[in-house]
């Protein structure tokens, strides 16, 4: 044995272990920006009327709260301007650091805004303003977590990576449907109503305090630091620029965040929302049952990642694309009905969003160079969840409002098509293609090869 290759255990070893520090950076991210933004969601029907007040039959401040929740999206492509620009300047452990501050603050702020009996209309407008200060925050978040994930992971494991790192996001919303769960069964749901909601808010505080100090410990990304020195000495390209060189990757990114977003916000959030409104079954017990649906998606993400590096992206992308297109409708029509129960639909639909969502940081993260990488995925990518999967709790209410529920299951599949197609226009970046290669040759090495 050559002294080489004796070290390169070692060597590898210690990578590993630096890496972990950086996988652990981005997924606790994760896990606050998801946990944040969806304890918004689940917790809505409770403090609708506090903080909106009653319209008729209750619509009214649901309305209002669903609004908020859509307004809070429209600020995300502003964000992602502003803090992606800080990351492909300043650096990604900066720039996912402030976005996570942010964040915990206006959770805070949320949880002390006073009802409405108390200040009026001002409770709405403090919670629309705590809303768009997080939405902010969270454009920035998601792309430099896809950068900091796509420049760091060991290119042989980098869906492995990608699928913890954005499994992160599934561990936020079942913490989110955890404590909502811990506060009916404490509190019950007259106590949620008379202001328990709040709590909900100071957890999410609290971790997300928690998620900035782990972040300061992490190291910055290498290649950013040599991306840094090749723009200082050639300039950045304008923003538009960007985007028009880049536009094969813009509609990719818009196609794939298209589906995982929609698919996101209708099986892993308004779920038990749409199968209460049909009297399928409670909405506290389907909200109770997300927990169990959310580890089912954890696990098949985790798979859906092992199985690209070990198999290479594209078959595996292939079939997990392909399959919500037929079954999104089949099963949602067998909820209707009654064929299925709840929970096995539940399951299904979470599984199949899992396919996409197990590759989506990496995948979209090789779509730009690294000088642009964060502002150019995170603009196309905040645009698209603003306009598709921010809306969606809105549009689905509206639509029950006026007796429209059955055009939800249509809507969910033609957004569906989006990752399938994505797998189209994505082998036209050339740096894509080139890394997906790589992994294909990779995957057909022996596990034990160098």
């Amino acid at each position: 044995m050559t002294e080489s290759s004796a070290i390169a255990p070692t060597r590898r070893r210690s990578e590993t272990g630096g890496r972990r520090k950086e996988l652990a950076a981005a997924t606790v991210g994760s896990v606050v920006e998801s946990f944040d933004w969806n304890i918004y969601a689940v917790l809505a029907p409770y403090f609708a009327a506090d903080l909106f007040g009653h319209g008729e039959h209750g619509i009214g401040g649901m309305l209002g709260a669903y609004v908020t929740f859509a307004v809070g999206f429209v600020a995300r492509p502003i964000g992602s301007y502003l803090i992606g620009r800080l990351s492909d300047t300043r650096g990604r452990r900066f720039a996912l650091s402030l976005g996570m501050a942010v964040i915990a603050v206006a959770s805070l702020g949320i949880a002390a805004v006073p009802g409405r009996s108390t200040i009026g209309v001002w409770a709405a407008v403090l919670a629309v303003a705590a809303r768009v200060v997080q939405g902010l925050a969270f454009g920035g978040e998601a792309p430099s977590v896809a950068a900091y994930v796509t420049e760091t992971a060991p290119p042989r494991h980098r869906f492995a990576f990608s699928s913890v790192s954005y499994g992160g996001i599934i561990l936020g919303s079942l913490l989110s449907f955890g404590v909502l769960t811990l506060l009916i069964h404490t509190i019950g749901k007259s106590g949620l109503e008379n202001g328990g909601w709040r709590w909900g808010f100071v957890a999410a505080a609290l971790l997300g305090l928690a998620a900035v100090w782990v972040r300061r410990a992490a190291p910055e990304s290498e290649e950013f630091h040599r991306a840094r020195a090749r723009a200082a000495a050639n300039g950045r390209p304008p923003f538009l620029r960007t985007l028009r060189e880049h536009r094969w990757a813009v509609l990719t990114v818009f196609l794939n965040t298209l589906g995982g977003t929609v698919g996101y916000y209708f099986a892993l959030v308004y779920l038990p929302q749409y199968a209460a409104a049909y009297h399928v079954i409670g909405k506290e017990e389907a909200a109770s049952f997300m927990t169990v649906v959310l580890g089912v998606v954890l696990v098949t993400m985790l798979l859906t990642g092992a199985a690209a590096d070990r198999f290479g992206l594209l078959p595996v992308a292939r079939l997990g694309f392909g399959l919500p297109i037929p079954l999104v409708g089949v099963l949602l029509a067998a909820l209707r009905q009654g064929w299925l129960p709840f929970q096995v639909v539940a399951v299904l639909l979470g599984m199949l969003v899992a396919t996409v969502l197990g590759t989506l940081n990496v995948f979209t993260g090789l779509l730009f160079p690294t000088e642009v990488r964060a502002v150019g995925l995170g603009v196309v990518n905040a645009a698209t969840i603003a306009a598709f999967g921010g809306t969606f709790p809105l549009l689905a209410e509206w639509l029950g409002d006026r007796h429209w529920l059955g055009v939800i299951p249509v809507y969910v599949t033609v957004c569906t098509t989006g990752p399938a197609l994505a797998l189209l226009t994505a082998v036209k970046v050339p740096s894509f293609a080139a890394a997906v290669r790589g992994s294909e040759a990779g995957a057909r090495r022996s596990p034990g090869s160098a």
